[in-house]
């Protein structure tokens, strides 16, 4: 089988210091940063959209200054995209 011989190909060539399973958790972890960072840049513009609704109710004027959570949200995602 093809992953036999790669799992020993890796094996011969990093021993020990480096499990098979290493790139597997690499991986992991590379895609669970990204999805909880984009998670939270999805929240954090979905509440950000509530409030310009609310501040657009009650307070017009104002609807420029609430935008900056949107960007800001939206620069965690981004973030998170670059750490991954």
């Amino acid at each position: 089988s093809a992953i036999m011989q790669a799992a020993q190909m890796v094996s011969e060539v990093f021993g020990e210091a480096c499990p098979a399973s290493a790139p597997f958790f690499g991986y992991m972890g590379a895609a669970a940063a990204l999805i909880f960072a984009n998670l939270g840049a999805a929240y954090g513009t979905a509440k950000s959209g509530v409030g310009i609704c609310s501040m657009g109710v009650m307070h017009p004027g104002l609807i420029m200054k609430s935008i900056i959570p949107v960007v800001m949200a939206g620069g965690v995602g981004i973030y998170g995209f670059i750490i991954a």
